[in-house]
């Protein structure tokens, strides 16, 4: 048993394309932990780890999405991907659907964008939190069957990140509640 376990995990080395992805997913999973850190957990904002995630945020966030278009071409590249076959895109929609959403990101993750787009600049990022969920499906659909020893972690990163974000949003929307109650009591 032992041993069908160790073939199945560590003789199932990792391709080039899926450590790009892993890489991606873990440096993506950095810059969605020092808010949901600061919220969830309120002793760790003057942490030292959070401040310094914050700080290079954007760079992370680059960072991933370089490493995501690395782990896509070099799959286009190894699966001769036809791209006029629509089927192509219904096997990989959620992957197709990360992949365009962090390019949207990094594309507009610059001080220019900041300052041109304002407010809209603050709802376009948000759809980091799709991409989290499209991300975690991603990873589940086309590592079934085929793990290796990193595809736990992968895994376990990746539910690790969307516990804490739910309990972000559901405390911060604790905090709006009673906000919301007194504005209706002075106007009613």
């Amino acid at each position: 048993m032992a041993n069908m376990m160790y073939t199945a995990w560590f003789s199932n080395s990792i391709s080039p394309a899926n450590l790009l992805g892993i890489l991606a997913v873990i440096s993506y999973i950095l810059t969605l932990l020092p808010t949901s850190l600061r919220v969830v957990f309120p002793a760790l904002k003057k942490a030292k780890l959070p401040i310094e995630l914050l700080k290079n945020r954007r760079q992370l966030g680059i960072l991933s999405f370089l490493l995501a278009f690395g782990h896509a071409w070099l799959l286009v590249i190894k699966r001769n991907f036809d791209f006029f076959d629509l089927s192509t895109y219904r096997v990989y929609v959620h992957g197709s659907a990360t992949f365009i959403i962090f390019t949207l990101l990094a594309v507009t993750s610059n001080d220019w964008c900041v300052k041109k787009m304002k407010k809209n600049w603050q709802q376009l990022h948000q759809l980091t939190y799709l991409a989290m969920f499209l991300l975690f499906w991603h990873i589940n659909d086309k590592m079934y069957g085929h793990w290796n020893f990193a595809t736990p972690l992968t895994i376990i990163g990746m539910t690790t990140i969307i516990i804490l974000f739910l309990r972000r949003w559901w405390l911060e929307r604790q905090v709006k509640k009673p906000q919301k109650v007194k504005e209706q009591q002075l106007l009613g």
